[in-house]
């Protein structure tokens, strides 16, 4: 354990925080915009149950509908948008964009699974 350095750790941590916050954030702008997005078509159809002579307005009903779907449509780009590991999948999927990794990042992925890799081996050499 004598490898271990308190920086490091400490750096992971503030990297798990700030993504743990990035997704919560996320998760609010996505319940947020259903909230808004659905609201209307809900209060719509409270007024036709509690008012059943009410005459529907045609263009009222598709206008409130396209605002509940349009919910639908706009939530995978809120992720695209707000959430990293999302962004990162999507601008791959681009062909004529180039994804370049920062040297760091390709080096802590690098460096995890050699050290997952040797964690495994260890595993396996004290089964046998």
């Amino acid at each position: 354990m004598a490898g271990h350095s308190g920086a490091a750790s400490t750096t992971k941590q503030v990297k798990a925080n700030q993504m743990q916050v990035n997704i919560v954030k996320t998760m609010v702008y996505v319940s947020v915009f259903y909230a808004i997005s659905d609201l209307p078509m809900n209060v719509y159809y409270l007024l036709l149950n509690i008012h059943a002579n009410i005459t529907i307005i045609e263009s009222g009903y598709y206008a409130v509908l396209f605002v509940s779907f349009f919910y639908i449509c706009a939530n995978p780009f809120i992720y695209a948008a707000k959430f990293e590991p999302v962004k990162r999948v999507l601008l791959r999927l681009i062909p004529w964009m180039k994804v370049t990794q920062r040297p760091s990042e390709s080096m802590e992925m690098t460096g995890s699974i050699a050290a997952r890799t040797i964690q495994q081996r260890q595993v396996t050499d004290d089964a046998e």
